[in-house]
């Protein structure tokens, strides 16, 4: 279930302090320098089943789950996720600080480590990596190529979008300094994100990590992005057998903490969820992500430990205001929200645990507030409000994806019938449009092709920009606010709160534009938050899940 706001603040209180403020001088010190003890290795292989191939092993270029899922046993970052959690703690840094105007972070870096090729990780190496981040150039600069630079620190060197990130300064081996070009509430957060891990220096340039290339309508990348991704983590890269679906890691046996119980974690691809279930009961895995909420009673009773994440993520009925002038009439958009029935789409659709969202994201995040409208199940009143808009006739092109499983959306044909239901029970007609995700959904959607479409996040750290930041903060997104004459000033209003120094100010802007999102805008209708699960053999102990669905394989170990 969702954690309240406030077992999640007395949780954060009993660790070590974690929270930073960008308005003055403020300091992290890590719960210990090395908390981690000697030894581990208990030997044995764990297969775990994926649903989808790799892209490829650099984490800076990748933006899908399947590639970081591997890439996360591999690389480290200066900043980690609390393991179970979502909640900021130190990684190949032990503390940072803050500049009282949020734009400078110095950060102590951990010693004793070094790269799977033995070349060390010190100030030097932060700087490198930063560097030859925000160096990009070509192709690389797009954000098919390098998206979570994009969307995190927006510009490039000698680009014309201006960028968060300024300079990298290694003031001593073990103190790395990194300038911002403004103060941002999500820093230092962003950097638990998995494409901003640390990666050799020495690595990057033996194998030419850059040589990022156009193929066709994809991307040819560099060996470094294939055969030898290099970082510092508990997992080393051994392989990948393309033709078998097979990616082999290895225990890193120089690993700066403890080591990994694993011999070897080797991730087989099967992108059939009923093949994935069908060779976990066969014993040809020992786990998979993301089980079907029907098979959930199954694989308990068949003894397969199923383990449920906190929710941690929004699934929303997206609208679009490109194409059909009704959708921009505020009371045609509440009139949707009206007409859902999400108390009966949550109980009949969704796997035990789901709950209605009240905004556009969970109430463990900072600006949730409990004060916003609310659109309880009301057929008459959307009704009535599609009559008073003169849309008592309304034809609307509702997209939904096939050949897709997400955390937030474990059965999008089952959603999409429900909400079609109630949409036609309002007197709305619905035209279906289904596409495969990758197969020309995600793309429609983002070039705000739909009327109506399903789609969602989980989210990437505890951070309210990394949701309603992510969606809002430009015009140009596939809700298409820039025909709405109100989306520049929420684009702005949300880089504002972004921007704001003072973690409280901050907190209140947050709330006040949760407010306008579900009453004055109403851009989209939040649905649900969903608890994915995660389920493995009875042989596997040690598997903590996580809400960001980044589990980390280093503590689990295989008995018998």
């Amino acid at each position: 279930m969702t954690r309240s706001r406030s077992t999640r603040l007395r949780r954060v209180a009993a660790l070590c302090s974690i929270a930073v403020a960008a308005a003055a001088a403020v300091s992290l010190s890590a719960c210990a320098a090395s908390e981690r003890g000697e030894g581990g290795g208990d030997g044995g292989t764990l297969t775990f089943g994926a649903a989808g191939a790799p892209a490829m092993f650099d984490p800076f270029y990748a933006s899908d789950g399947e590639t970081f899922r591997v890439t996360h046993q591999i690389f480290e970052g200066l900043v980690g996720l609390e393991e179970g959690g979502s909640d900021l703690e130190p990684g190949l840094a032990t503390r940072w600080e803050s500049s009282p105007d949020g734009r400078t972070w110095t950060f102590t870096l951990r010693e004793g480590v070094t790269f799977h090729d033995g070349t060390g990780f010190n100030a030097d190496a932060v700087c490198a990596n930063f560097e030859r981040m925000f160096s990009q150039v070509g192709i690389a600069q797009t954000a098919s190529v390098s998206y979570y630079w994009t969307q995190s620190f927006g510009g490039f060197a000698d680009g014309a979008v201006p960028s968060l990130y300024e300079s990298c300064t290694a003031q001593n081996p073990t103190t790395a300094v990194i300038g911002l070009t403004r103060a941002t509430g999500k820093f230092p957060a962003l950097l638990a994100l998995d494409a901003f891990q640390m990666q050799s220096p020495a690595a990057l340039e033996q194998y030419e990590a850059n040589n990022v290339a156009a193929q066709g309508s994809g991307f040819a990348f560099p060996p470094y992005a294939l055969e030898h991704p290099t970082g510092t983590g508990p997992f080393r890269f051994v392989s990948y057998d393309e033709a078998n679906g097979s990616i082999e890691l290895a225990r890193n046996e120089d690993y700066w903490g403890e080591q990994a119980k694993l011999d070897q974690l080797i991730f087989r691809v099967i992108p059939d969820e009923t093949a994935r279930r069908q060779a976990l009961e066969a014993g040809e895995i020992d786990g998979y992500d993301l089980p079907n909420p029907a098979d959930w009673q199954g694989l308990r009773d068949s003894g397969f430990n199923l383990m449920i994440r906190d929710p941690f993520n929004i699934l929303y009925l997206g609208i679009t205001q490109k194409n059909n002038p009704a959708l921009t009439d505020l009371r045609v958009r509440q009139a949707l929200a009206y007409a859902v029935d999400r108390q009966t789409l949550v109980s009949s659709a969704l796997p035990d645990g789901a709950e209605v969202a009240k905004e556009f994201y969970p109430d463990t995040v900072d600006g949730w507030t409990a004060d916003v409208q609310e659109y309880p199940h009301d057929p008459e009143r959307a009704r009535r409000l599609l009559a008073e808009a003169g849309q008592s006739n309304l034809t609307l092109n509702f997209y939904w994806p096939t050949e897709v499983t997400r955390p937030y959306m474990p059965d999008p044909q089952d959603l999409f019938g429900a909400m079609r239901e109630d949409l036609e029970a309002v007197g709305i007609t619905v035209n279906p449009v289904s596409l495969p995700w990758n197969g020309g959904y995600i793309d429609d959607v983002t070039a705000a092709q739909a009327d109506l479409f399903l789609l969602g996040w989980t989210g990437d750290f505890n951070s309210p920009d990394n949701f309603v930041g992510t969606f809002f903060n430009t015009t140009s997104n596939q809700f298409w606010t820039q025909g709405a004459p109100w989306g520049q000033q929420l684009a702005a209003e949300l880089q504002a709160a972004d921007a704001e120094p003072d973690e409280q100010t901050r907190i209140a802007r947050y709330e006040e534009l949760n407010r306008k999102l579900m009453g004055e805008y109403l851009p989209a209708v939040p649905i649900s938050h969903s608890p994915p699960a995660i389920v493995v053999s009875e042989q596997v102990q040690g598997l903590v899940p996580s809400p960001l669905t980044k589990e980390e394989f280093a503590s689990v170990s295989v008995a018998g």
